[in-house]
């Protein structure tokens, strides 16, 4: 699928423009068995306004009754709307929890935080308790992730009039954290520094979105609030997607400030609102301050149509933006190119896994979330918090176990906008070991007449200390001998599918995880690497199979 440009719609009471879902209905719930929001009817008629606006349809209820398996299935996402106190029953609860393992959404509004205290489903879906709040007062909401659609129109610090919850618990350990508050700003705020009022999280097979805001009839006529709430309900009806999975230990790269970043070769980028955009080209703005080993690199990016850049890693400091080109590895950013130059590949060397990334993108004018997570010679690429990629360097030129990251300015008229750089070091990857591997009878895992054309047999032979038998791991996930690797034929996951030599390719035929019970499985195949037939003869042929607890020939020491 080539992610194309779509029709554009603007949202009612916002002026956003975006790209048009296809319909859905929501629920809006807003029974209460405590306090009494006066808000809630503001609320429902903003809710309604943005359907009108946004190709969704809106029910409203207070009879707890429309909770049942049935009824539920018709809605994308229920909005609890400032609900109090217990508001379903048993029954309503079990099926409510069906709905959400079922893919749907959830959106808490305001108190749904001080909602259904002793059913613990609920509490970690919304994520956290009420606990107390001061005054109504005005206070600066601090804007931490501008890619979810939620914040995305929001500027980096958001000052507006509402009660401010304190919460029981901090949900950061749980949920993605879009928005803190600043205790400085306002008077009675208790949970410090790190003060939450606004996250994301995926729970129970379905999505969670909650935001602490909306406890006034006048926040339900802000047009920012309306489009905060607005891409609430689209990330937990499915219709956008963002990486909400809690994150912690980030340190930023660029959030504004482009200290320590070196532009290489013609064009640049306009940096502007903690958003750098690319002109000209063809050219790369680079981390020059420091080279990164092991790590996981997270990064927001948007285009208006069908734009062209990648973010580079892996490659030794250099002005020269070709450089980065010959001697790193670019995860590519590009709307319509082919499967192996197209979003979410790794340019000329491996296509994503379209089917899921295709899944997990969102369309141009919408922001997507990359994570690198670079371990020795392997990056994995997660979009939106899917893994779309995994690719195992194998190419002597270059190497992903030291190097810079950059971001490429193609040239004009590919506009791309970046935020939120951060990366976090992770431990040293693991090392790489060489020699024999040891199985059956004792015998070793040995590559048939030390040939290295493609398709070679790998087969159980007497070990002699001939490089035949000399097995390198710890390069990512694969296992290499004769400058090759341990490959599936053609990718099999059929019992008795051949294990050969093979050139490194990075797919998973040539992933091979090590098990602590001795076994060498294929994750692709689910599958185990054996010696056929339990038979030690030499030159008997590795093949895969089905793992079998305690299985002689399914048991190996690695170097």
């Amino acid at each position: 699928m080539v992610a194309a440009i779509v029709t554009a719609m603007v949202c009612a009471g916002t002026g956003q423009a975006m790209a048009a879902d296809t319909p859905y209905k929501v629920l809006v719930f807003s029974k209460t068995a405590g306090f009494r929001h006066d808000s809630i009817p503001a609320g429902i008629q903003a809710v309604r306004d943005l359907g009108a606006g946004n190709n969704f349809t809106v029910d409203a209820t207070e009879d707890a009754a429309a909770f049942t398996t049935g009824n539920l299935a018709q809605y994308a996402a229920v909005i609890f709307l400032s609900t109090t106190g217990d508001v379903l029953n048993a029954a309503q609860q079990t099926a409510f929890e069906s709905y959400i393992a079922s893919g749907k959404g959830y959106v808490g509004v305001h108190a749904a935080a001080d909602t259904e205290y002793d059913w613990p489903f609920y509490g970690n879906l919304v994520g956290a308790w009420f606990s107390s709040h001061p005054a109504i007062q005005q206070a600066n909401v601090r804007v931490t992730d501008r890619a979810h659609a939620a914040t995305a129109t929001l500027p980096a610090t958001w000052t507006r009039t509402d009660e401010w919850y304190n919460y029981r618990t901090n949900p950061r350990a749980s949920a993605r954290v879009l928005a803190t508050l600043d205790e400085g700003s306002y008077s009675g705020g208790t949970m410090g520094a790190d003060h939450p009022i606004v996250w994301c999280k995926t729970y129970g097979g379905g999505r969670s979105f909650y935001t602490g805001g909306g406890h006034t009839i006048a926040s339900f006529a802000e047009a920012p609030f309306r489009a905060h709430l607005l891409g609430g309900i689209r990330y937990a009806a499915g219709k956008t997607k963002a990486d909400c999975r809690p994150e912690s230990g980030y340190t930023t790269l660029y959030n504004g400030s482009t200290t320590g970043w070196s532009q290489a070769g013609p064009g640049g980028f306009t940096n502007a609102d903690g958003a750098l955009t690319s002109f000209g080209g063809l050219g790369m703005l680079w981390y020059s301050a420091k080279e990164f080993a092991s790590y996981s690199l997270k990064l927001d990016w948007k285009m208006p149509g069908d734009d062209n850049s990648g973010v580079f890693i892996g490659f030794p400091p250099s002005g020269d933006p070709w450089s980065a080109v010959n001697n790193g590895y670019e995860i590519q950013i590009d709307a319509t190119d082919t499967p192996d130059r197209t979003t979410g590949s790794v340019y000329g060397f491996k296509s994503a896994d379209l089917a899921a990334r295709d899944a997990a993108l969102n369309p141009p004018g919408e922001w997507n979330t990359y994570e690198l997570l670079v371990e020795g010679e392997r990056v994995q690429v997660f979009l939106n918090g899917t893994k779309i990629n995994d690719f195992t360097n194998a190419d002597p030129v270059r190497s992903l176990r030291q190097g810079h990251i950059g971001i490429q300015n193609h040239g004009d008229g590919d506009d791309v906008s970046f935020r939120n750089v951060r990366i976090k070091e992770l431990g040293a990857p693991p090392p790489t070991r060489t020699g024999p591997i040891r199985g059956l009878a004792n015998k070793c895992l040995d590559v048939a007449g030390s040939g290295t054309a493609d398709g070679t047999k790998v087969q159980l032979y007497t070990c002699n200390g001939t490089g035949a038998q000399q097995w390198t791991t710890g390069n990512g996930q694969t296992i290499r001998a004769l400058g090759k690797c341990l490959d599936v034929s053609a990718s099999g996951t059929a019992n008795g599918t051949k294990v050969q030599l093979y050139t490194c390719n990075g797919t998973g035929a040539q992933n091979w995880a090590p098990q602590s019970d001795g076994t060498v499985r294929n994750p692709q195949s689910a599958k185990c690497l054996e010696i056929a037939g339990n038979n030690s003869a030499d030159g008997t042929q590795a093949q895969i199979w089905d793992c079998v607890a305690g299985a002689a020939n399914q048991k190996w020491v690695l170097p």
